[in-house]
C-alpha cells in the first residue's frame, strides 16, 4: 500500500538510470527546482570507509586487501572480484544497503519537501521501488549512453558495453518506473523532460 510506502509521511521517489543516461544530471536539476536528492551510490562510498561494523565484515567476505595500508576502501580490488562473480556481489550488496537504508531514513527525517528523491543505480535490481511512493528511470539509447562514457571516463567500447550487460536490461526497467525521462536530445532536452516529469508527478499526488 502507498501508505505503508510513506516515511514520517514523506512520499519518497526513487530515481535511477544506467550508466551513460544522465541520472546525475537529472538529480541536479530536481534540487534547482527546490526538492532534496539523497545520492545513494555516493554516500555508499562514504559509508563503506566510516563503518568500521561494516569495513569489518567487507574485509570477512573480500579478503584484508578489500581495504588500502590507509584503511581506505579499494574500489578497484573490490571491482575485479566481483564483476564477474554474481554470488559475491550480491553479497557484498547485502551488507552494504542495510548500512545506507540506515543512513537515508535518517537523512529523510530531516527533510520538509513535498517529494524526497532517492538516486540509485540498484532502484530495480534490489527492489528499493517497492519502498517508494514513485519511481523515475532515466535512460538514453545504448550507443549514446557508451559513447558519453567513452568521453567521460576514456574507458573502451567494450569496457562499457561489458558493464552494461552486466545491469537490468533498459526494456525491464520501463516496464517497472512509474515515469520515464528519455535523455537522447541533449541536455536542454533533458531539463524539458524534467520538468514535465515534476509536472506529471504533482498531478498524480494531487489526486491520490
Amino acid at each position: 500500500m502507498e501508505e505503508e510506502n510513506l516515511i514520517n509521511n514523506k512520499k519518497i521517489i526513487g530515481l535511477t538510470g544506467g550508466i551513460g543516461s544522465g541520472k546525475t544530471t537529472v538529480a541536479r536539476f530536481i534540487e534547482e527546482m527546490g526538492f532534496p536528492v539523497y545520492y545513494s551510490d555516493d554516500r555508499a562510498k562514504e559509508i563503506v570507509n566510516d563503518d568500521e561494523v561494516l569495513k569489518n565484515k567487507i574485509k570477512e567476505l573480500l579478503g584484508e586487501e578489500a581495504y588500502d595500508e590507509n584503511g581506505f576502501y579499494n574500489r578497484k580490488y573490490v571491482s575485479e572480484i566481483v564483476f564477474n562473480n554474481d554470488e559475491t556481489r550480491l553479497k557484498l550488496n547485502a551488507l552494504i544497503h542495510p548500512a545506507v537504508k540506515i543512513d537515508f531514513e535518517s537523512w529523510v527525517y530531516k527533510q520538509q519537501a513535498e517529494f524526497i528523491f532517492k538516486e540509485t543505480a540498484l532502484l530495480f535490481e534490489l527492489n528499493l521501488n517497492e519502498s517508494c511512493y514513485k519511481s523515475v528511470l532515466v535512460t538514453a539509447d545504448d550507443n549514446i549512453r557508451i559513447k558519453r562514457v567513452m568521453d567521460r571516463d576514456q574507458k573502451t567500447y567494450r569496457e562499457i558495453e561489458a558493464i552494461i550487460d552486466k545491469q537490468m536490461p533498459e526494456k525491464d526497467k520501463i516496464k517497472r518506473a512509474d515515469f520515464v525521462i528519455y535523455n537522447n536530445d541533449g541536455i536542454d532536452g533533458l531539463k524539458a523532460a524534467t520538468e514535465k516529469m515534476m509536472f506529471n508527478l504533482k498531478e498524480v499526488s494531487q489526486k491520490s
